[in-house]
């Protein structure tokens, strides 16, 4: 994807965290690729010189790493003089699970969204990312496109617009608004619910900041249950923007499900990390079960 932004528009540029070569682009357009080593905030800050250079600088580094370290140089020289800085943030969430709490990004979103004029996106399939990243490329200011361990939602398509959301399911007694990898646990466990004869709305909100404000309002006001599921801190994340809205309109009742106020400290793997904090689709169906 970003191979083919670089061979469209000579402005692209791509600037990396001791990845190494980065697949089609490094190959193609090495002059364009930067790696600036371990080194969160000199990125960022080189990303915005280039940006003010008259660059479209795409940042690709750890999520974990990238938002808490380098999160000065993201308020300060992108957000705040509006450049064209678009980070690309893997290992979102618990993906980096048995690495430790270190390595978690637990608090991307949380920090995030209290920059101004910054925008965050968190696709929900492989496929979904490629669509953000055309999206986030031709706006101005900086972008958060936040990526975890993602795979592919069969069927599913979605038009992708900044700020928006997908109703991937349709149902009457519980909306289940997730993000990111959690979509599809979300997915799995609507067929679980399903069969306690329990119908659940899906809703996949890829678009953190903006929000899809009316999809809430419309879960709070025709639903009234409303449960969002984040692989992130049950605060300041998806839960706080959604509890946010519904105190606002004065309707719905919010269940977050996402990482309580801890640190993982568990040294597992990433599917046994789920499992503890209720994140695959065996804990979202418990969680609604248990409130209902």
């Amino acid at each position: 994807m970003l191979a083919e932004l670089a061979a469209a528009d000579p402005a692209v540029v791509l600037l990396s965290q001791d990845f190494g070569p980065i697949g089609a682009f490094s190959e193609r357009f090495p002059e364009r690729h930067f790696d600036l080593g371990i080194s969160e905030q000199n990125l960022v800050g080189v990303a915005a010189g280039m940006a003010h250079a008259g660059k479209l600088a795409f940042v690709i580094a750890m999520a974990p790493f990238v938002s808490m370290r380098g999160f000065g140089q993201i308020r300060d020289d992108t957000a705040y003089n509006r450049k064209r800085v678009k980070i690309l943030a893997p290992f979102a969430g618990l993906e980096a699970a048995a690495w430790g709490a270190t390595h978690h990004a637990m608090e991307d979103i949380a920090l995030l969204r209290t920059i101004p004029g910054m925008t965050i996106v968190s696709p929900a399939d492989r496929a979904e990312v490629a669509r953000a990243v055309r999206a986030v490329a031709g706006t101005d200011g900086p972008a958060y496109v936040r990526l975890g361990a993602l795979g592919r939602i069969e069927g599913y398509q979605s038009e992708f617009r900044l700020g928006g959301s997908a109703t991937l399911r349709e149902g009457a007694d519980v909306a289940l608004l997730a993000t990111g990898a959690c979509v599809a646990a979300a997915l799995a466990a609507a067929d679980e619910l399903a069969r306690a004869g329990i119908g659940a709305r899906v809703v996949n909100v890829y678009g953190l900041k903006p929000i899809d404000r009316d999809a809430v309002e419309r879960a709070a006001r025709e639903i009234g249950r409303v449960v969002t599921v984040e692989e992130h801190s049950i605060v300041g994340g998806l839960g706080g923007a959604v509890a946010e809205i519904l105190a606002e309109c004065g309707t719905g009742r919010l269940t977050r499900l996402g990482v309580p106020d801890v640190f993982c400290k568990e040294i597992e793997s990433y599917d046994e990390m789920l499992r503890r904090y209720g994140l695959d689709a065996a804990g979202i169906a418990r969680a609604v079960l248990a409130r209902t």
